[in-house]
């Protein structure tokens, strides 16, 4: 069973991190201080519980809090060695641990540890954000909130900014929390329940307080950011959703430069009016200054300076400029702070760049990390507009915003992560996901570190699949016809917005059906090769446009089949077709190698069991002209192999990785067998 301490710090952690308002995504902290039995002594000890580095409050649990002994923590103040040695304290509080320890302990630790309160809050609202980034945000505080909310200087993040607070609640007794310059706000409180209220007095107090101040500016006509640029307004959404999805495969490819980058898109309300505002550039310059938000967006965004009606050429050609123009920057950047002891340089592309009336591209390791670094960048938009609106936006220093950057317990921090899967930053295109051979790949492209995007012309069937495999960070579900030149490049443009672009595409999709030539219909033969040879055409197509304009190379695989060589009975269509694929293959391989695109096939044979195709009556058909029970199928194909194996979309799933994968680099142009040895099938 819990401690009580325990579950009401939980619930209102969970709380307070539902609300973005309240606080960003892993961004703050929560404590609580309370008894527990030593086992060893069988004494009470008095422990800290403390959400631990890295953690969400929203989905806060138990096993994310870091349990601390609170007489060892607050023994560390003796021997401090000072604030040039602060870092080292982050490893002492190893020794204050009590039994496991739970959590890893966080670097704000030291502010819950040594405040004398028995629960504390540290947030980062955006209301509270922006009164700490004010240039004049100490007069700012005391005109707020009176002698109720105490400022604090910036300091960074610490053992030192825990013994200053501590000395501040000591020094206000009637205070109920403080506002840190440059970076959020702390509550505390005797309760839990006093604890929550404070903070959400001081957030809420602050958000009316900006309110009011921004209904001035609108009555004298005025707004925080300025007024409007002509010719940066947004574009109606069709034509902007239209431009962002072909913008997307390049920025992506731009902000890949240094590392592959997932991407994430948004066109919210408030991103657009910021990017059609007169101080967008000024503002953007500035860049954010909370640490949890710099840490996700980099120290500042690229911004394209065209007006939104500019030719795409036009864009192309300015990002690149920009692009190289950032990069030499932010180099700059690091080689004016970087001392002896400074980690190496990560990486110089943007985490976030802006486009005036379309929207804002951010990245990532990953798609939860690109859309986080998007989510901090609307709370930095939040946080400028409610500074500008009470005086002027004043971020921390530059400086200092290297400081924690590139700080030794940050990078750290980063050495602890998990190695990356094999297709991490990858992003797959299945079509016909929604079952058999297509879910499999897809299942096994997602498990392998890849986003997925999940096309079939069942979208009931799709979204099922990109459910299970974890959701729009994930995967994303597409309906999509192959034979739809419109809906493919749809298709391609869905990838885009979902996840910057398309690295990986299978070509899946397919049926068939078993007759004899005579009687094989014009429109049985059209049917087979409009989804087979002309929609693998026209998704190959899509997708190497993609690939090219984001110059990051890229696979096609098609699924073709043992039919593609092999004369099989009563099936002239099926198998004709397959051949059509099975030669866009080899064509495509010699033609896309010069962009770094790899083309590759798979020739299956007798995927019974789960298989849509056979499923859909082409099992029933192949089992009559073999004169066996359709329930016996897979085995009768497996008797005639030479391996005596049945073949399972699993099998087929794994071929895709394996030409996808790390391992095969330089193959291109290859069918691979997967039919348990059909010697009338080998290629040589």
């Amino acid at each position: 069973m819990a401690h009580p301490d325990v579950a009401d710090l939980v619930a209102r952690s969970n709380r307070l991190g539902a609300d973005p308002r309240n606080t960003n995504y892993a961004g703050g902290n929560t404590s609580a201080k309370g008894t527990d039995l030593d086992p060893v002594t069988g004494q009470d000890v008095e422990l800290c519980w403390v959400k631990g580095s890295g953690g969400d409050l929203g989905t806060l649990t138990a096993a994310g809090l870091a349990v601390l002994r609170l007489d060892r923590v607050r023994a560390l103040v003796g021997v401090y060695p000072g604030v040039e040695r602060e870092d080292e304290m982050v490893a002492a509080f190893d020794y204050c641990l009590h039994g496991k320890g739970g959590a890893a302990p966080s670097i704000d630790t030291a502010m819950h540890a040594l405040v004398d309160a028995e629960h504390v809050d540290h947030l980062h609202p955006d209301s509270g954000i922006a009164l700490a980034t004010a240039a004049d945000g100490e007069a700012l505080t005391a005109e707020c909130f009176g002698d109720r909310v105490v400022w604090v200087p910036w300091r960074r993040p610490g053992f030192q900014l825990g013994l200053d607070i501590a000395e501040i609640a000591r020094a206000h007794p009637d205070a109920i929390g403080c506002v840190l310059g440059g970076h959020g706000i702390t509550a505390w409180g005797a309760t839990s329940a006093e604890c929550e209220a404070r903070s959400l007095e001081i957030i809420r107090t602050a958000e009316r307080f900006i309110a009011e101040r921004t209904e001035r500016l609108a009555a004298q006509g005025e707004h925080p950011f300025g007024p409007v640029r002509p010719g940066h307004e947004a574009l109606e959404e069709p034509e902007r959703r239209a431009r962002a999805a072909r913008l997307a495969p390049l920025i992506r490819g731009l902000a890949s430069t240094d590392a592959p980058q997932v991407g994430h898109f948004t066109d919210s309300d408030v991103v657009l009016d910021f990017l059609a505002r007169e101080k967008l550039a000024p503002l953007a310059a500035l860049g954010t200054s909370c640490p949890d938000h710099f840490l996700r967006t980099k120290v500042k965004p690229l911004v394209l300076d065209l007006p939104a009606d500019a030719t795409l050429n036009e864009v192309e050609a300015r990002l690149r400029e920009l692009h190289e123009a950032y990069r030499a920057d932010y180099r700059a950047y690091y080689e004016r702070h970087a001392g002896p002891a400074t980690p190496p340089m990560r990486g110089a592309d943007p985490a976030i760049v802006l486009v005036p009336g379309v929207g804002m591209f951010s990245f990532g390791k990953n798609k939860q990390t690109a859309r986080v670094a998007g989510e901090f960048y609307v709370n930095a938009v939040n946080v400028m507009r409610g500074a500008e609106a009470l005086s002027t936006y004043a971020p921390i220093e530059e400086s200092e915003k290297f400081r924690i950057e590139y700080w030794a317990l940050e990078e750290a921090k980063l050495a602890r992560m998990p190695r990356p899967k094999a297709l991490a930053t990858r992003v797959a295109l299945v079509t016909g996901a929604g079952s058999g051979i297509g879910k499999a790949i897809a299942e096994r492209l997602a498990a392998e570190g890849a986003c997925v995007v999940v096309a079939d012309v069942n979208l009931e069937g799709a979204q099922a699949v990109a459910e299970g495999l974890g959701g729009p960070d994930v995967a994303v579900a597409v309906r999509a016809d192959v034979t739809s030149e419109e809906e493919i490049a749809a298709l391609v443009d869905a990838a885009a917005l979902a996840f910057g672009g398309v690295d990986l595409v299978v070509n899946n999709a397919g049926l068939s059906i078993s007759k004899p030539l005579l009687e094989t219909s014009v429109a049985d033969w059209d049917l087979q090769h409009d989804v087979m040879a002309r929609g693998s055409f026209l998704v190959a197509r899509e997708a190497a446009r993609a690939m090219i304009a984001q110059r990051m190379g890229g696979d096609i695989v098609y699924i073709a089949s043992k039919n593609a060589v092999f004369a099989g009975p009563n099936n002239v269509a099926y198998s004709a077709t397959k051949a059509d694929q099975a030669h866009q293959v080899r064509l495509l391989a010699a033609e896309l190698g010069e962009h770094g695109i790899r083309v590759n096939g798979i020739n299956p044979d007798g995927v019974v069991r789960g298989s849509g195709i056979f499923a859909g009556g082409w099992g029933a058909q192949r089992a009559a002209v073999y004169g066996v029970p359709e329930s016996e199928l897979g085995q009768y194909y497996a008797g005639r192999t030479l391996l005596k194996r049945e073949v399972l979309p699993e099998h087929v799933a794994a071929a895709v990785f394996a030409l996808t994968g790390p391992d095969l680099p330089q193959t291109t142009g290859l069918h691979v067998p997967v039919d348990s040895g059909v010697a009338a099938a080998f290629l040589r």
